[in-house]
């Protein structure tokens, strides 16, 4: 720790640390946002139409007795799941879920994301493992022991330095991921209106129904990693694509299980629980791209259409097909067999018609494809600064931003 460094308990650079609700309410369609540990996505509060839960307006005052939470507030977890950590944004209106709790900082002493920041530093994690509780069922932090985390807290101004240091790069990560959902929202509402919107019985000259079995192929070319040398593999996975939308980098010796070899002329869905999409095209970084054999890798006949195939299976249309070919009881490992999905049936334009759709959102998957490489860049480099800032090993006293 720097000279000008101070050990502080956190209980004393917070206004409070409330506790949140110990039950569930009942859900709403509209009204306040309740919050669950599923919202909490890479340090921040995932508030996306389809990830939110509701409760009334009537119900709202029994749910905030304790704390309502507002802007600069932290919200964390504190049992089962640990190390989830995100601020309140502008503007939220709602409550805690269970197992969950805030502080909220006092500006006057700590800058909020200094305060943030300083909850994915080492020094933190130990913090943690110091007051960690092994429960018979689950891990938990006593709420009781936050106050006495210290934090190891320089002057004010430094605070600012290494919060905005910190903050401009995930600026650029929600900027070029903001990008990414602008661009592929785009691409979908342009195969909408040009090709689900078409009446099929006046298609224009050229244009034909066939099935998706007549234009593309299911690729089951595997990968055994016990039959392999040892490589740096580029592996799709579903917790991968959940996590980040970015593949996982690891050793082969660390996968246990057969693979599908994927290239760039793949596209690919999942086929566990299609009700939730995931639809990838892989990037394709190295020569040693694998995916999880959850998804269903597809291969156009000419490489031509790819692009254009591609958007026939993030469409809505083929989304409703696959939930309607579902087998299993259960809602959490529902799959769709995925010989039934060459079955479905599409429009397929002429080539001039194919050539001109993908001149257009072909780009657009490209520009895709290098701002989630550049966020992943982006994520390492913020990672690799962070210890360093907050233990003061880069100064940046003379730093001006």
């Amino acid at each position: 720790m720097k000279f000008n460094y101070r050990s502080v308990p956190i209980g004393e650079l917070c206004q409070g640390i409330y506790d949140g609700p110990h039950a569930t309410p009942a859900p709403s369609d509209s009204g306040a946002i309740f919050l669950g540990i599923s919202n909490f996505v890479n340090g921040k509060l995932n508030l996306s139409p389809s990830s939110i839960r509701y409760i009334s307006e009537e119900d709202y005052p029994k749910w905030t007795k304790r704390v309502t939470p507002k802007a600069h507030d932290i919200v964390f977890s504190y049992e089962a799941t640990l190390n989830l950590y995100a601020i309140i944004p502008d503007g939220f209106h709602g409550c805690l879920g269970r197992r969950m709790a805030l502080m909220r900082p006092d500006e006057d002493v700590v800058d909020y994301r200094f305060l943030y920041y300083h909850m994915f530093s080492p020094a933190w994690r130990e913090e943690i493992e110091r007051y960690k509780v092994n429960g018979s069922t689950v891990d938990r932090i006593p709420l009781v022991s936050f106050p006495s985390f210290r934090v190891d807290l320089p002057d004010m101004r430094t605070q600012k330095a290494i919060a905005d240091i910190l903050f401009a790069i995930d600026q650029k990560i929600d900027s070029n991921s903001k990008v990414n959902d602008n661009l592929q929202q785009q691409a979908e509402l342009l195969y909408h209106e040009r090709f689900e919107t078409v009446d099929r019985d006046k298609l224009p000259v050229g244009w034909r129904i066939v099935r998706l079995g007549d234009v593309a192929t299911i690729s089951k070319k595997s990968f055994n990693p016990a039959k392999e040398p040892e490589m740096l593999l580029e592996h799709y996975s579903i917790p991968a694509f959940d996590e980040a939308h970015f593949p996982v980098f690891e050793p082969s010796t660390a996968i246990k299980s057969n693979k599908f070899i994927v290239d760039d002329s793949c596209f690919m869905i999942s086929k566990l629980n299609p009700t939730t999409k995931r639809v990838w095209k892989p990037y394709c970084l190295t020569e040693n791209a694998v995916c999880s054999t959850e998804f269903i890798v597809y291969k156009a006949k000419s490489q031509e259409i790819t692009d254009f195939l591609y958007s026939v299976i993030d469409s809505a249309s083929f989304s409703d097909f696959m939930c309607s070919h579902v087998t299993g009881s259960t809602g959490s490992r529902q799959r769709t067999t995925p010989s039934d999905t060459l079955a479905f049936e599409l429009v397929l334009p002429n080539a001039e018609e194919i050539a001109e759709y993908q001149g257009i959102v072909s780009p657009m998957f490209e520009q895709i494809k290098c701002n989630a490489t550049e966020n992943d860049r982006l994520k390492r480099l913020r990672d690799s600064l962070l210890p360093k800032l907050m233990s003061g090993e880069i100064d940046v006293s003379g730093i001006q931003l």
